[in-house]
């Protein structure tokens, strides 16, 4: 049986990882209007310097990442697809946000961490898979070990 889905759910963290994931979800979703891509931003640390100094603020990181998002988008062909910066912890938003849209899949890239790197930066995928509330597609990258 053939994979499909109306809403696709796919966490863009902007690496190459990204674009195969795009490529997935335009091969699953029944119209390219019902991919969400969401890029998860980390909260503002309140003494970070650009905080202090107030050139960087949510809404500034929101707009940058919004545009970034959007060239991401139109340069994969999913220029329907529809666009949502959150911040908070990435695996929890995302599933959050995959509950909120009632999703029927979430793609997400897998950097293939192991070991002490992975101990150390931690797992969005596994994070996600725990707490989605709907299929999860993890997709392995093409140089893993």
């Amino acid at each position: 049986m053939p994979l499909s889905a109306s809403t696709v759910i796919v966490p863009i963290d902007f690496s190459p990882a990204s674009a195969e994931a795009i490529a997935a979800a335009l091969d699953v979703a029944e119209d390219p209007s019902q991919i969400h891509l969401i890029h998860v931003m980390l909260p503002l640390e309140t003494m970070s310097p650009g905080v202090l100094l107030g050139d960087l603020t949510d809404a500034t990181r929101t707009a940058a990442v919004t545009k970034a998002l959007t060239e991401l988008a139109q340069k994969h062909r999913a220029s329907a697809a529809q666009l949502a910066v959150c911040i908070g912890t990435p695996g929890l938003e995302i599933a959050d946000y995959a509950q909120r849209q009632q999703a029927d899949l979430i793609i997400v890239p897998s950097h293939g961490y192991h070991g002490v790197k992975r101990l150390f930066l931690g797992s969005v995928a596994e994070r996600v898979l725990r707490h989605a509330p709907c299929r999860v597609l993890v997709l392995r990258r093409p140089d893993a070990e």
